[in-house]
């Protein structure tokens, strides 16, 4: 089995969750929870967490003092709201997986490298 982190990102998230009604809200749900049956017929869930508003990231920047800023990592309308690792049989598997997650979000799909230190 292979390891791959699978990342939601949809365009303003947060605000189109709060505003979502009932409907949308338990369809997404019943996605998530389809998601994590079919990853665990073929594989398993190593790990995975819903993430907070990005205004309440910080961002640790490169150079000798290492500055620290409020917010994500990049200006970008799209924000990031959850991930999953899932450990399946390969790059094809996680895709198919992934197209299971609701359909509001880019899911992209990067494989988990080993190094060695």
């Amino acid at each position: 089995m292979t390891t791959y982190l699978l990342l939601m990102a949809e365009a303003d998230h947060f605000r189109k969750w709060e505003e979502a009604d009932d409907a949308l809200r338990e369809r997404v749900v019943a996605d998530f929870m389809a998601f994590d049956e079919a990853v665990k017929a073929r594989g398993s869930i190593a790990g995975g967490q819903a993430l907070s508003s990005p205004d309440t990231a910080r961002t640790v920047r490169p150079g000798p003092d290492r500055p620290v800023t409020d917010g994500p990592f990049a200006e970008t309308i799209e924000q990031l709201g959850g991930f999953y690792l899932i450990d399946v049989e390969s790059m094809e598997v996680a895709v198919e997986l992934a197209a299971l997650l609701p359909r509001e979000y880019d899911v992209e799909v990067r494989e988990c490298v080993d190094v060695d230190f």
